[in-house]
Parts: structure tokens; sequence; C-alpha cells
């Protein structure tokens, strides 16, 4: 039997600009004299409880025991027996002394193992601490250092960069259970014991808790790491639960979707959505890798209703041979984001049957944080209308409290012209408890009572945001942020090269990717083949510059590179070709 323990919590009054910015204040009097509703009414076991996503598995594995939970090859997995697994999961941990304030660690693809430590690793008290599969092992081993990983789950794909992060690994070495999945490539086998003998020794009845504190971590996401190395996102379950449960009302999902996995369940937690589909009784059809013809064949086989994913996925479905599609009537939602969506795409899903809808967010804000809400007025518009209306950030997750695009430097809204630019910044419950172990960027996010989120943007007359740079110079390649200062640094590396500028440059599949622009040293040669193996060698493959163009780099009298200039050198020749 669970023991859930009540908590007491201070909240600082919200303010948010425009509609609903709360700007008037009760009076002192008001503000200090007594209030009969305080008096003996105080939180207890009976009326509050601490908010947690575990809490919806429990329930629908209650309610909805024999309606399947996971699909996957020959898989069908019922939520009671996902329950029994996530059960066995958390125990087998508390039995190796796994438990609050520790770390799980895992390097998987979109498969059922992943799916269960989002439930089986926090009942047990410690953090998910799921990995970007596409990161070198020099990341790798960073972050399971850095994050104090004291299991990692992991999958043979992956074995040649796992096996040199944990050679690389100062620390104590990780439990390495490996997850045996018949599925998966041939690959070298780390694991000191395997996934399924580790919930042998489990307990299907474990008495996992609650926390005790809703403010708990539950999940730490390492970023792309725009200076140097990563920062480690740390996500509590309060957040998780309104992040899950905003999913379900801002996409106007209803009971038992079935969901397919076109988007990494490492990035941002799958954007909350293991545990959306645990509130919404779904099925889960998990998919190893996005490919076309084997992600509209489960569309067509299961009855897919719902996927995410960033506009390359989009693209792929969408340039996909017709015949691909053939058999599919059901209508599909997709939620999109990433880089700003062109609007050909959301116009191409439209055509082969795709209803989009656009949300954006960071890590730090679990995943979406804001949502392209469409207004009842636009199903009358034409089609390119429709996809560029729909092409903007929107407005604020109807369970975070606020978005707003604020001049950073007095922190005022900017006008809702449509043309002066702002930093865009989040208030409210669906935004992370800070960056692991580095209160100086902590406090550099939060300051001024908002978050910031280093991308540029203007208010419409509608109020909706509408992004227009990124002030931290990050590209967004399929989804995911790459540094371009690490490019820079790793180009600097090459013995030829002086002075090094990486800019976005647009792309038809994975809307951006990194242009090289390089000063070569007086008297030294080197073809463009070369810097891009010479990058290959020291980057993970989607952060390797696509184009290297030579010349003088553009700077200020001071000497500061000028990347406006290159970004529009580059949309000009983008535009020429």
């Amino acid at each position: 039997m669970m023991v859930r323990r009540e908590t007491e919590f201070e909240f600082e009054p919200a303010r948010r600009p425009r509609a609903g910015y709360r700007t008037r204040v009760a009076g002192t009097e008001a503000m200090t004299r007594s209030n009969p509703y305080d008096l003996g009414l105080d939180r207890n076991q009976a009326n509050f409880v601490a908010l947690s996503p575990l809490s919806f598995l429990e329930r629908t594995a209650s309610v909805y025991p024999d309606h399947t939970a996971l699909i996957y090859g020959a898989l069908r997995q019922s939520w009671v027996q996902t329950y029994q697994r996530c059960a066995r999961l958390a125990s087998a941990l508390a039995a190796r002394g796994v438990g609050r304030g520790d770390t799980v660690a895992a390097m998987l693809p979109n498969v059922p193992a992943m799916l269960e430590a989002h439930f089986g690793v926090p009942m047990s008290g410690a953090v998910l601490n799921t990995l970007n599969t596409r990161l070198d092992s020099e990341t790798i081993a960073f972050m399971l250092q850095h994050g104090g990983a004291r299991v990692l789950l992991t999958d043979r794909e992956f074995s040649p960069v796992v096996e040199k992060a944990l050679a690389l690994h100062a620390g104590e070495r990780p439990l390495v259970i490996e997850v045996q999945d018949a599925l998966a490539p041939a690959g070298k086998e780390l694991g000191q014991l395997d996934y399924e003998t580790f919930l042998g020794g489990g307990d299907p009845d474990f008495a996992w808790q609650l926390p005790a504190d809703e403010w708990d971590a539950i999940s730490l996401n390492y970023t792309s790491g725009t200076t140097g190395n990563p920062k480690g996102v740390v996500c509590h379950h309060r957040g998780a639960y309104l992040n899950a449960a905003s999913n379900v009302i801002s996409w106007g999902m209803q009971e038992h979707p079935v969901y397919l996995w076109t988007l990494p369940m490492f990035h941002c937690n799958g954007w909350c959505f293991p545990w959306t589909m645990a509130l919404t009784a779904g099925t889960s059809v998990c998919l190893r890798r996005v490919d076309p013809a084997e992600v509209f064949r489960l569309i067509r086989e299961h009855t897919v209703t719902h996927l995410c994913g960033a506009p390359i996925v989009y693209g792929m479905l969408i340039n996909a041979p017709e015949e691909l599609r053939a058999g599919i009537r059901h209508p599909i939602k997709g939620l999109i984001a990433g880089a700003a969506p062109p609007a050909a795409v959301i116009e191409g899903c439209e055509r082969i049957g795709i209803d989009i809808t656009h949300v954006y967010g960071l890590t730090e804000s679990y995943g979406p944080a804001a949502v392209c809400a469409r207004q009842l007025s636009w199903r009358t518009l034409p089609l390119e209308e429709r996809a560029r209306l729909n092409g903007r950030q929107g407005v604020a997750y109807h369970l975070q409290d606020a978005i707003a695009v604020l001049d950073p430097d007095t922190m005022t809204p900017v006008p809702a012209d449509g043309e002066t630019m702002g930093e865009i910044f989040f208030r409210g419950n669906i935004l992370m408890k800070g960056y692991l172990k580095n209160p100086e960027a902590t406090a550099e996010a939060f300051a001024g009572g908002w978050f910031h989120t280093g991308d540029l943007a203007v208010v419409h007359p509608d109020g909706y945001v509408k992004i227009k740079d990124r002030s931290k110079d990050i590209i967004i390649s399929g989804g995911e942020n790459i540094s371009s200062l690490e490019v820079e640094e790793v180009l600097h590396r090459h013995p030829a090269v002086m002075v090094a500028a990486v800019v976005a440059q647009p792309d038809p599949k994975w809307g951006e990717v990194p242009c090289a622009f390089v000063e070569l040293k007086p008297g030294a040669s080197v073809e463009p083949e070369e810097l891009i193996g010479h990058c290959r060698a020291l980057l993970a493959r989607f952060k390797v510059p696509k184009r290297v163009v030579f010349g003088p780099v553009p700077k200020t009298s001071t000497g500061k590179i000028q990347k406006f200039v290159l970004r529009q050198q580059v949309k000009s020749a983008s535009a020429i070709e």
C-alpha cells in the first residue's frame, strides 16, 4: 500500500503581460488582515496529494488492466502487465540500493524498456536520465559522470559509443544493464546482466510511494551544450504531471489514443508523452527508427491516431512514395516542433491527411510550453494562409502560466506590432527546477522572475508569438540543437584554420544544417572535404558542417565576428540555389 505524505509550498504570485497580466494587487490592509478561510483549514493527507505522473499509471492499470499499453513487433503488452514490469524495475533498483537522489541513465531507442523506465525509475525514488543516442562518446561520458549515474540501461546498437564512454568515465562505473532486443542490429553486448533477468529479481507488488514532495526531481535531461559542456536540466514530478495533462488538453486528445513513437523518448522525455499515454490509457506503438515505409505500415496496421516530431520527420512522410500511404483513410493528428516549420511542410501534411498542430518549447520547459492554438475563423482561409498562421509559436500551453516577448534589458513587453523584436520568456509550473550543479546558470536563466529562452521573436496583433532569430546562434537540425561555438572550436583545431564561424543554412530535409565560414592561415591550403572529415572525427555526425566557405570572415572594429552578415550571405545563396 502506498504512503502519500503531505507537502507544504510557498508560491510567489505570478505576473504576465497583456491578457491576464496581473499588475494590480490588493492593498496592504487586505493582504495582512486575518482570513477566516485560512483558519483550521490546512492541507492534510486526505485532501492533498503530491502531483506525479506515476499516479496515471496506477489508475490506468486499475481501470483498464487489459487494454493494450504497448505494441512492438510481435509484442502486445497490457496496462496491468506494464504496471507490474515497472514495479519490478523499481523493486530491483531499490534492492541494489538505488533510491532518492540517485540517477539511472538510459541509452535506448524507442523500445518498451525505455517507456517502462519512465515509470519504474521514479517509482524507486531515483531520477531518470535519458541520453541522446546521437551524441559522441566524450559527451556521453561527461553526462554519466556529471549526473552520477548509478545504473545504465543500454542497447547493443550503441555499444561502440557506450564502450568508449565507459572507458572515458572517470568516476565509479555504473551498473550496466543490457536491454536485449531481437530487432536491434548486431553489436557488442556490454551489460553485466540483461534487462529481463534484472526485472525477474523484482517484485510486481513492490510498495512504491509517490514522492513526498512533488518538487522532487523525476528526470535529468542534458541540453546540447551551447558553450562548453551541456547543462543538466532537472525536471520535477509536478511539472511532468502538468505537462503530460497539458498535452491532452492542448491537443484535444480523447481516451485510448494510438500513439506512434516517431519522436525520440530521449528528447525532453518524449515531450512527456510516456506519461500522457498512461493518463489517456492509450497505446504506444514503439519504433526503433523513423522509416517512412515502416511508419505508414504501422499507421495502417494499428490505426495510429497521433504522432509527434520535428519538421524533418514530416518532410520524410510528405516526400515518401504515394503508394506507401495506400489504404490509410482515418484521420491522423501530428504535433510539430523544432525549427519553425516551413509553410510547405504544414501544407504537405494537410494534403496527405495529417492534421498538424505547431508547438514550441525547450528542454527546460519539458518540451511543449506554447501552442499555435487554431482559431475557428482560420478554417475558411486558403491552405497557404492557414499554413502561415499555423507556423507561429503561438500562445502559452494550457497549464503553462505565460509566454511573453520582453525587452531583455527592461523586462517590459514589446508592442504587439509583428515588427519589434524581443526575447521569449516563460513563467509557470512547466519549467525546470534548474541546472544540476550549476547555480550560476540557473540564476541567469531565471533572472527577473522569468525563464529566459534566448530566442528572439515578435508578437503579432492577435497576441501570437513568432520566432525571428536565436540570440545564442543555436542551429536546430532535425529537432536537435547544435552549438555553433562547439563546431567552431573543432574547426579551430585544424592547423590550417585561423578563424572559423558557423551559422545555420536552410535545408529542405533537416530544416537547418551548419555552414562553416573559414579564414585560413597565411600560406595554408586545405580542401573543404578535409575540414568536413576533420569535424566528422570529432563531432556527432549531425553537427558536422554540410558546407564550407573560404574567405575573410567579416568582423567589427573590435574583432567580433559579424554573424548576421554571414547569415544573410547564406540566405541569399540559398535563395539563388
